[in-house]
């Protein structure tokens, strides 16, 4: 077969499994000298009736594989762990803000009415006896509806995330997991983020303040939820913050590239943690005798 007759293969009409393989194939694996003169060849096979109807046929089937890989990317799990965050965040919100304005609105025709979304709950529960009452109490228990909403979604990302990536939800819990996951913008582009940008991963503003010379540089963005950041000392969440943002950078490393659980990257983190706590400890100790110490502080 010469190289004419093989390129032909692309716009047969016939066997068009077999030539769409071989085509696929020549693309993974083929090489050449010179690129061959396509709109011609199409021409030629009878794929095209002219340079112009080759390239129409090319820009619908380019299109066509855009659209596919778009449906293909939107069907993968960390899509959808990505639109379940989102969607409770804005569930949360949404009830929140209804829950005030019911809860305010109820002020005005109930007595004792609570506050927050238990307030709505309380207020849902009411007997209207009039249309604004009604009004009022359809209100709230939308509010309550909505919060109801994000405790399922809560449960679903539960479920989902350890799947999506055993390392990084066993290490930083389902939603911190799915939160880091959607800032990123998917599981692979956090996977490829150094340690520093997934370190301040939701603290986008400060960090912009910090560049145009208005503001420090953040220690610490969304990860400050967890607890080996909330719950050491603020001498130290600075290390803290380091050392746990490493960890899951590699966590989330492991889950894209492998798959599977890494209990050392756990145990290393613990220990880290362990290590920058009893500062803490040792801090107390030197004041307790009187010493002068800083208790390791991290000037940051």
């Amino acid at each position: 077969m010469t190289d004419t007759d093989a390129d032909a293969g692309w716009f047969s009409r016939s066997d068009a499994g077999d030539a769409a393989d071989a085509a696929r194939d020549r693309l993974a694996n083929g090489e050449a000298d010179r690129p061959r003169d396509w709109p011609a060849l199409a021409v030629e096979s009878g794929f095209a009736d002219s340079t112009d109807d080759y390239y129409d046929r090319l820009h619908e089937a380019s299109v066509a594989a855009a659209r596919e890989a778009v449906r293909e990317r939107e069907r993968a799990d960390d899509a959808q762990l990505i639109h379940a965050v989102r969607a409770m965040d804005d569930a949360e919100r949404v009830a929140n803000e209804l829950a005030e304005r019911a809860v305010e609105w109820a002020g005005s025709l109930f007595d004792d009415v609570g506050s927050g979304v238990e307030g709505a709950r309380a207020i849902a529960a009411r007997e209207p006896e009039s249309e604004v009452e009604r009004r009022a109490v359809s209100l709230a228990a939308r509010a309550a509806d909505l919060d109801d909403e994000r405790a399922e979604l809560a449960a679903t990302i539960g479920r989902i995330a350890p799947a999506v990536a055993p390392n990084l939800t066993e290490m930083a819990g389902p939603e911190l997991a799915a939160r880091l996951i959607a800032l990123a913008g998917g599981l692979e582009s956090l996977a490829k983020k150094p340690s520093g940008t997934v370190q301040v991963l939701g603290a986008e503003d400060a960090l912009f303040a910090h560049l145009s010379g208005r503001a420090p540089s953040p220690k610490h963005g969304i990860i400050y939820t967890h607890e080996f950041v909330r719950g050491t000392r603020p001498a130290d969440r600075g290390s803290a913050a380091r050392a746990l943002a490493g960890k899951l950078s590699l966590a989330a490393r492991a889950d894209h590239y492998a798959g599977e659980r890494r209990a050392q990257l756990h145990e290393d983190l613990r220990e880290r943690m362990a290590t920058i706590r009893a500062r803490a400890d040792e801090g107390a100790e030197s004041d307790g005798n009187g010493a002068a110490s800083d208790g390791g502080a991290d000037h940051e």
